[in-house]
């Protein structure tokens, strides 16, 4: 493969650490660590699940989130709360997935999802596009946990 002078690639690693394998993108050149993605799953209730998202959540990553929330769907969560804390970058795909899983929800009774964000480049992201008046939107865990609404905010 030819790369052109001045411009860089970057080489996608997969790694297994326990059930859930991670993405890391390096720059060849240097051989820096730019990237690592992993989802993180806890149950605070029996309808209540938490994913835990960590690095880039974008086009690359998509498919693991789209898979996460699916099987929490699946296995009868009726609310999900996305911790995007540990999110340096959310993109379009990754946005039509939580959508997708949003509206997957809402067939079922009074379904949600419940996005943490503690970022403030995330945040702007979600106003940008105005899908903080779609989902209801923490600062932190706990908060989402706590809040005893039926509907996103």
């Amino acid at each position: 493969m030819h790369v052109a002078p001045g411009s860089w690639r970057r080489r996608l690693e997969v790694r297994c650490c326990g059930n859930h394998p991670s993405a890391t993108m390096r720059d060849p050149s240097t051989n820096h660590q730019t990237v690592e993605f992993r989802i993180d799953q806890s149950s605070p209730s029996a309808s209540v699940r938490i994913l835990s998202l960590h690095g880039d959540t974008d086009l690359h990553s998509a498919p693991e989130l789209r898979e996460a929330l699916h099987d929490v769907i699946a296995e009868g969560a009726t609310t999900v709360i996305v911790d995007l804390s540990g999110t340096t970058v959310i993109d379009s795909t990754s946005l039509g997935v939580l959508l997708g899983a949003l509206k997957r929800l809402r067939e079922r009774e009074d379904g949600q999802i419940r996005l943490v964000v503690s970022r403030p480049e995330v945040r702007r992201i979600l106003e940008i596009t105005m899908l903080d008046r779609i989902f209801a939107v923490y600062e932190t865990q706990d908060e989402a946990v706590a809040d005893p609404s039926e509907h996103a905010r």
